[in-house]
């Protein structure tokens, strides 16, 4: 049921997402590819806010226990792009006959998103997740006990 705490969940954590994106991709190497990233962090984040932060926003007692779960709403965002972008870099690579196995393809998903995830350590995507994290969590608290 849609409420008001879902909505601004999924504004809020779609608007941390994209900005995440535009850090992650300021801080990739050059002459990396980065299409679809802003996109596709921006449709997950909309997505983890309205299903993950939407339904425990009202429901916390305090402040800081929601923002403890818009840190984890945070880390799911990084964890399921990390995930989709390995994953479409398997197939790819599938596709062009690198691997022997199935098995080898799908243990690879795990290689690539590591090698993906060496941007996320810099302070600017580690600074808009954990802030945004605090900030969403707060936000969506407060219109969950504003707007019940």
């Amino acid at each position: 049921m849609p409420t008001a705490a879902k909505l601004a969940a999924a504004i809020a954590f779609g608007i941390v997402a994209v900005l995440a994106a535009f850090a992650y991709i300021a801080a990739m190497p050059e002459g990396r590819p980065s299409g679809g990233v802003i996109e596709v962090s921006g449709v997950i984040g909309v997505l983890c806010g309205w299903f993950i932060m939407g339904p425990f926003a009202h429901r916390t007692q305090s402040r800081i226990d929601a923002m403890g779960t818009g840190l984890r709403t945070s880390l799911t965002i990084v964890v399921l792009v990390l995930v989709i972008f390995a994953s479409v870099e398997m197939m790819k690579r599938a596709v062009k006959g690198r691997y022997d196995t199935p098995l080898e393809a799908i243990l690879s998903i795990f290689e690539l998103a590591i090698d993906l995830s060496r941007p996320l350590a810099s302070p600017q995507v580690v600074g808009v997740l954990l802030l945004g994290g605090l900030l969403g969590g707060a936000v969506s608290h407060w219109s969950g006990r504003k707007w019940p």
